[in-house]
């Protein structure tokens, strides 16, 4: 029912900055909450940051002040703009979105795109 399609993934050195993308597509028109995860070799997959349709963001602690959610309604798309890049960030990163007002909620996933900072 709806695809996400992530891209912007790359090689960065420390201090540096990335800007991924998530375009959705299908029957998006439930969709309340948009975010990214994360998930390194050898460790659980973990919330990064949301986005609600009303524009309330949310943050892991660990990037507060370093990345930003956003979107862009009229393509149906998120982004998510890491600056201040540390060698702890590299993981792959996936695109989330999800449909919390049917029962049960349903989630979807892009395919993930891989983030790698080095030292």
């Amino acid at each position: 029912q709806v695809q996400l399609v992530e891209s912007g993934g790359g090689l960065v050195q420390a201090g540096g900055s990335l800007r991924l993308s998530c375009a959705a597509s299908g029957s998006i028109f439930s969709i309340n909450v948009m975010g990214w995860y994360r998930q390194a070799p050898g460790s659980q997959r973990e919330l990064v940051t949301t986005i609600t349709n009303g524009g309330i963001t949310d943050y892991v602690d660990s990037v507060k002040g370093r990345f930003t959610i956003s979107r862009d309604t009229a393509k149906n798309t998120v982004y998510l703009q890491m600056n201040s890049l540390k060698p702890e960030d590299t993981a792959v990163y996936y695109c989330n979105a999800r449909k919390t007002w049917i029962n049960p909620t349903r989630n979807y996933w892009g395919k993930g795109t891989l983030v790698t900072v080095s030292s």
